[in-house]
C-alpha cells in the first residue's frame, strides 16, 4: 500500500475530526464550513478550491468513466441496461440528467471560487494560482458538457436556483468561454508547468493540463494548427510517455509518472478510492469482485498481429470465419472434456467433429500469442492465467471453458458472475493477488483522465489533417514503440498509404491504447463514427466465438447531440425541447436545480 499522498496530508483521523486541511480527496469539503464563511480566510479558501476538485469524484465527471466505455467500442455491460444502445432512451433517462448536473455542480463551485477569491486575505501568488486552477477546472466541466450537448447555458458567476433561466449558448460560444479560461491559466506565471512524482502538490492543475485541454478544444473545432501548437507545448511543460511496460502504467507505483497529465486522486480508504477493479474484476479477484463490464468480442478481433498485419481467424483456424457462431464454440473448449460435457456442448451447437481432446487449448491460445502486446496486457484471453486471490490466499487461475469450479484447489478455473458463458475479461485496472487493494470497493489507483499518449495521438491527428504525414507517423510510432507493436512504415503491413489510411490507423491506435479508460466513446462522437463502429450489423454483447447475447440498435443521428434533460427543462423553459426516441414523462419529481449556488 502507498503512503498517503503528501498533497492530501490526510489520514482517517483527520477526516473523522473534520479537519479544514486542504484535501483533494475530501468529497464533502463544503459540509464542514458554515454558510457565508467559505471565503473569509486562507484556510477556508483552501477548502473552497478543494471542493472544485472533489467534483472529479462524481461518476460521469471522472471517477466512473468506465460507464462511458460501454458506449465506446471496447466494453459491454453484461446487464443490457444502457437504453441508448438499444434505442429505448428518452430525455428523462438518468444518464442525461446525471451527466448534466454533475458537471454543473463543478461549474458552480468554480464560479464561487473565481468570484470570491479576490476577497480573501492570502498570499497573492497562491491566490493567483488558485484562480488559474479554478478556471482550468471550470473549462474542463464546460468542455465535457459542450462535447455532448453542443451548446449549454453559460454561467460565470454564482447564481441561485431561481436565476437558472438562461437558454443554451451556441457551441461556438461555449468553446470561446473554455478557451478564455484556459488562456488565462496559461498566461498565469504562478501556475506551474508540471508537478513531478512525490511533489506535495501532485494532482493539482498544471499549465501542461491547460495546454492539453485548450488543444482538445481546438481539435473539436478542427482548428488543427492551433491544436497542434498546444499539444506540442505539453511536452515542453515536462510531460512524456511512461518509459516502462504498458501494463505497469496502470499500477499504483506508476500513477504519478510523467505520462499522467490529469487524474482523479485516489487512496485505499472507503469513499476515497475507485471501484474500477470491482466492476472490471472477477470472482477470483481479491474481495470476490464483479465482472459487470466485459470486453467486446468484436473489439478483441481488431487487435493487429505483432507485425502490424490485420488479424484473421482463418489464418489460425482455417474455415473459422465461414462457420456459424455457435459451431465455433468448439475451438474454445478445454482439453479432456468429459462425455457429459461433450454432449452439453453439442446440444449448445458446437461442431464437436472439430474438437481435439488434447491440443484444443493450445490451438486457440495460438490466436492470441502473436498480437499487439496491449491485447494480453489489458485483456484476459482464453487459457491465459490471472494472479488472483481467495480471501488472503493468492492463487494463479486460468480462464477455461466450460467452467468446472475450484477456487482454492485444482483446476483453479477463473470464476466469474457469468460462468455459464465465455466472455473476454479485463485485466487492466483489475487487482492482482491479495495486496494491491485493501477492499474490492475502493482501489488506491488514480483514475487517468488525460495522459500523454492521448496528447501524442491527438497531435498525430492534427499533423495528418495538416498534411504533415511524417510528423504524424512519428507521434504514432512513439506510442507503438512503448507498447511493443511494429512501427508504422517498418514493413509492408504497416506502410502508410496516404492521409485516409493514416487517419484510420490513428483512430485504431486510440481505440487500442485507451481500452477501458472511458476515452473512446468521446472519440467516436467527435469523429462521427459512433454508428459505424458500434452499431454495425450483428453488433452487441457476444461470447468469444460470436454468439449474440443481446444486440445494439441505432437511434438515429440525433444521438450525436445529447438533449437537455427533461428534469432541467421542467425548471427552465428556455432550454431546447428535444424529442429523443420514445419520449415520456418520468413518474418522479425533477431533480434539484444543478446550477444553483453552492454555499454551506
Amino acid at each position: 500500500m502507498k503512503a498517503i499522498k503528501n498533497i492530501l496530508s490526510i489520514c482517517s483521523v483527520a477526516l473523522l475530526l473534520g479537519s479544514c486541511q486542504a484535501d483533494l480527496l475530501e468529497t464533502k469539503p463544503y459540509g464542514n464550513v458554515a454558510a457565508g464563511n467559505m471565503w473569509t480566510s486562507e484556510n477556508f479558501a483552501d477548502k473552497g478550491v478543494t471542493a472544485i476538485y472533489s467534483t472529479l469524484r462524481k461518476s460521469y465527471v471522472g471517477l466512473g468513466l468506465y460507464q462511458m466505455d460501454c458506449l465506446g467500442v471496447s466494453t459491454d455491460c453484461r446487464d443490457a441496461d444502457y437504453p441508448i444502445m438499444r434505442n429505448t432512451i428518452t430525455t428523462s433517462n438518468g444518464m442525461f440528467s446525471s451527466y448534466w448536473s454533475e458537471h454543473y455542480s463543478g461549474i458552480s463551485r468554480a464560479n464561487d471560487a473565481i468570484v470570491h477569491l479576490p476577497e480573501v486575505d492570502m498570499p497573492e501568488n497562491k491566490k493567483a494560482r488558485y484562480m488559474a486552477e479554478a478556471k482550468v477546472l471550470r473549462a474542463y466541466f464546460y468542455y465535457k458538457l459542450n462535447i455532448m450537448y453542443k451548446g449549454v447555458p453559460v454561467y460565470l458567476e454564482p447564481v441561485e436556483a431561481s436565476e437558472c433561466t438562461k437558454g443554451q449558448e451556441t457551441e461556438a460560444a461555449v468553446w470561446q468561454v473554455i478557451e478564455d479560461d484556459l488562456t488565462a491559466a496559461i498566461n498565469e506565471p504562478n501556475l506551474p508547468n508540471i508537478y513531478t512524482e512525490g511533489s506535495s502538490d501532485y494532482g493539482r492543475v498544471t499549465k501542461g493540463l491547460a495546454y492539453a485541454l485548450r488543444g482538445k478544444a481546438y481539435l473539436y473545432q478542427k482548428e488543427y494548427a492551433k491544436a497542434a501548437a498546444d499539444f506540442e507545448a505539453v511536452s515542453q511543460c515536462g510531460f512524456g510517455l511512461f518509459e516502462g511496460d504498458y501494463k505497469q502504467l496502470f499500477k499504483e507505483a506508476n500513477e504519478q509518472s510523467k505520462e499522467m497529465i490529469f487524474s482523479v486522486q485516489c487512496i485505499g480508504l472507503d469513499g476515497l478510492g475507485n471501484d474500477i477493479s470491482f466492476r472490471y474484476g472477477t470472482r477470483s479477484s481479491f474481495g470476490s469482485c464483479w465482472n459487470t463490464y466485459l470486453v467486446n468480442a468484436d473489439f478483441v478481433e481488431t487487435y493487429e498481429n505483432a507485425d502490424g498485419s490485420k488479424f484473421n481467424w482463418n489464418d489460425y483456424i482455417p474455415g473459422y470465419n465461414e462457420m456459424e457462431p455457435a459451431a465455433r464454440a468448439v475451438f474454445f473448449l478445454r482439453d479432456g472434456l468429459t462425455d457429459a460435457e461433450k454432449e452439453a456442448m453439442k446440444t449448445a451447437g458446437a461442431d464437436m467433429s472439430k474438437y481435439l481432446p488434447e491440443g484444443n487449448e493450445a490451438r486457440i491460445k495460438a490466436a492470441y500469442a502473436n498480437r499487439d502486446p496491449r491485447l494480453t496486457a489489458s485483456i484476459i484471453t482464453p487459457y491465459s492465467t490471472y494472479d488472483g486471490a481467495n480471501g488472503s490466499n493468492e492463487y494463479t487461475y486460468t480462464l477455461r471453458w466450460p467452467f468446472r469450479a475450484g477456487d482454492v484447489s485444482e483446476p483453479f478455473d477463473l470464476k466469474t458472475d457469468t460462468n455459464n458463458r465465455f466472455y473476454y475479461l479485463y485485466r487492466k485496472f483489475v487487482a492482482e493477488g491479495a495486496s494491491e487493494i485493501p477492499n474490492r470497493s475502493y482501489s488506491p489507483i488514480d483514475v487517468p483522465l488525460i495522459r500523454y499518449a492521448d496528447i501524442l495521438l491527438n497531435l498525430a491527428e492534427c499533423y495528418n489533417e495538416l498534411n504533415q504525414e511524417d510528423k504524424a507517423i512519428a507521434c504514432v510510432n512513439q506510442v507503438r514503440e512503448r507498447a511493443g507493436a511494429a512501427l508504422l512504415n517498418s514493413n509492408d503491413a504497416t506502410t502508410v498509404k496516404g492521409q485516409d489510411d493514416l487517419r484510420e490507423r490513428i483512430r485504431n491506435e486510440r481505440r487500442w491504447e485507451f481500452n477501458g479508460e472511458g476515452v473512446n466513446f468521446f472519440d467516436e462522437m467527435r469523429w462521427g463514427t459512433w454508428k459505424e463502429s458500434r452499431f454495425f450489423e450483428g453488433a452487441g454483447l457476444k461470447q468469444m466465438w460470436g454468439t449474440l447475447q443481446y444486440d445494439y440498435t441505432w437511434s438515429g443521428d440525433r444521438v450525436y447531440t445529447w438533449p437537455a434533460p427533461w428534469s432541467e427543462r421542467q425548471l427552465n423553459p428556455n432550454l431546447k425541447l428535444a424529442i429523443f426516441s420514445r419520449e415520456s414523462r418520468p413518474c418522479c419529481k425533477p431533480i434539484p436545480r444543478s446550477c444553483m449556488r453552492v454555499s454551506g
